[in-house]
């Protein structure tokens, strides 16, 4: 089993909204607790971009393009990551990939969950 697990990767139109949860079945609870957990995704043809990152205290990071639509939070007792989407916009189309960063700077992905936005 891959140590992240996305899903909730969905064809949705523009205006609507999904969440995209993210479980780290393997990764034992003190890990996942000190672990900056968050979101990237990447469009055809580009590199893997930013979308938010959650630290283990809680704070957030997005990129300039989700920022007031998008929502990351976790709950680390079920070792879960979750992304909010509101306000989906053709241009949110793309793989988005769970991402996970240790305090060693050791980095996990995961195998990523198509967002597709209709216009």
């Amino acid at each position: 089993q891959a140590p992240l697990v996305e899903s909730g990767g969905d064809l949705v139109q523009a205006g609507g909204s999904l969440r995209l949860s993210c479980k780290a079945p393997r990764t034992i609870l003190s890990v996942f607790v000190a672990n900056t957990m968050g979101w990237y995704r990447q469009f055809p043809g580009s590199e893997r971009e930013l979308v938010a990152l959650i630290t283990p205290a809680g704070e957030t990071r997005y990129a300039d393009s989700v920022l007031g639509r998008f929502t990351v939070s976790r709950d680390n007792g079920k070792r879960m990551v979750y992304l909010q989407m509101n306000s989906l916009k053709p241009e949110d189309t793309a793989v988005y990939f769970c991402y996970a960063q240790h305090p060693s700077q050791l980095e996990t992905w995961g195998r990523g969950t198509q967002v597709t936005i209709s216009s």
